[in-house]
């Protein structure tokens, strides 16, 4: 059954708001994004109150400080697809984000503690720099590495690629599967070793690093960021009138896709919404969300990705709907849990229980084989609106779901100029009354 036409499209939300802090007025600023939060993870993000609670999604900035307690984990994506992990009992600083001139970017990190995970993509003319004690790694082609930060020493493992050490102990060339242990306190410089010791947490990064792998390729974005999410978590569809939309698995009866995130405040810039969704990154970031009955929310990449959301565009929504409503007092975190939408049917996996109406949360990356399949085999009631046919949200035909090729005809391109990055500034825009309902704000 086709989808039924809409009418003519009209945006209830455009709130301009900027996420950038008063410094983020130079244009250079840069945003990556925490993308893995698992146990006690806290983030200073240098705004003069100290270390608070991290979650998923959240923006990291220039200046910004993470830290993993005992037996947490962490993971920060950057625009081009390179990550670095963080296992327990580890701080790192972000020193540098920005944009040089040229339009690459430039990105320095501080391990203060504990034992991170680089894979760097290596974009050409973009540089790297890992910094640990009184030396630092600079990174300009592809690498796989492990840093390991003791209190008195420091050992750099490369599995993949080579990478050069310069500090206090001169140069030091470190090639693929390697390692060179560093004296921290100046006895003895370092010492290379041919081989790599094994550490607890190398499965860990090896399983995060397939993931990526599987289900980064043939993405639609020209941002590494968020890309894999999106392809485990969801996929797209070609809806008539509308084209390649997404729309994430297991969402069941009256889920919208701000059911669950927090709302985070930026002094001089106002407030930001966090989704809490595994795959809330570039939903969120860019393009909007469009309501389509008898069918739900679906996400539209957009035209351009210049520009950045932090208030999420909303178009014809539902009735009654409850719109994302800031807090009206500045300098809150707003937790926003509205609960799991009606419907207690779920499948299972292994031993697993999956919602399916959960939209993904509570999903581990990879956890589920083909959670495409399993969301499917979930009837999903819905009570009936005003304009629908009948009181069923029905899936889209599994026959149009596809990931976007890469260069394809449907592929959503950057700009000219735009390659280096998304960049806040202040957006502009208008808010409008929706044909459907009552604005929210």
């Amino acid at each position: 059954m086709s989808v039924r036409s809409l009418p003519a499209l009209t945006i209830l939300l455009v709130l301009s708001c900027s996420l950038a802090v008063p410094a983020f007025a130079d244009s250079q600023a840069r945003i990556v994004r925490l993308s893995q939060v698992d146990g006690d993870v806290q983030i200073d993000r240098n705004l003069g109150q100290g270390y608070e609670k991290a979650f998923i999604n959240l923006p990291v900035t220039q200046g910004a400080k993470l830290r993993t307690g005992q037996g947490a984990r962490a993971e920060i994506e950057f625009e081009d697809g390179s990550s670095l992990r963080l296992t327990p009992g580890t701080v790192l600083e972000f020193p540098e984000l920005a944009l040089r001139d040229s339009g690459a970017r430039s990105s320095s990190v501080q391990l203060q503690q504990g034992t991170a995970y680089l894979n760097f993509k290596g974009n050409k003319g973009e540089g790297f720099v890992l910094g640990f004690g009184r030396e630092s790694l600079t990174l300009k082609k592809p690498s796989h590495l492990r840093l390991e930060l003791r209190d008195a020493s420091a050992t750099v493992a490369v599995f993949n690629g080579a990478v050069e050490v310069n500090g206090a102990s001169g140069k030091v060339d470190v090639e693929k599967k390697h390692s060179a242990t560093f004296d921290l306190a100046g006895s003895t410089p370092y010492t290379l070793a041919n081989n790599l010791e094994p550490d607890p947490y190398d499965d860990w990064d090896k399983q995060q690093d397939k993931y990526h792998q599987q289900y980064r390729a043939n993405s639609y974005s020209p941002y590494g960021y968020g890309a894999s999410d999106l392809n485990y978590y969801g996929s797209f569809y070609n809806i008539p009138g509308y084209g390649m939309m997404w729309q994430p698995y297991l969402v069941g009866a009256g889920w919208d896709p701000f059911m669950n995130g927090a709302w985070m405040w930026y002094p001089g810039a106002g407030y930001a919404w966090i989704s809490s969704y595994p795959w809330g990154w570039t939903p969120y970031r860019y393009g909007s969300w469009t309501y389509v009955n008898s069918y739900g929310w679906f996400w539209q990449p957009g035209r351009t990705w210049t520009g950045w959301n932090t208030v999420p565009r909303v178009v014809n929504p539902p009735q009654h709907f409850n719109g994302p409503r800031m807090p009206t007092a500045p300098g809150q975190t707003l937790i926003v849990n509205r609960g799991a939408p009606v419907g207690l049917s779920g499948a299972i996996q292994g031993k697993s229980a999956i919602r399916s109406d959960s939209a993904g949360l509570g999903v581990a990356r990879g956890s589920v084989r083909n959670l495409g399949r399993i969301s499917q085999q979930v009837e999903r009631p819905v009570s009936a609106t005003p304009g629908s046919r009948s009181g069923t949200m029905r899936a889209p035909s599994a026959a149009s779901a596809a990931r976007l090729p890469a260069g394809g005809s449907s592929r959503v391109s950057a700009p000219a100029g735009s390659t280096a990055g998304p960049r806040m500034s202040t957006g502009s825009g208008t808010s409008a009354p929706s044909s459907r309902g009552p604005a929210h704000r």
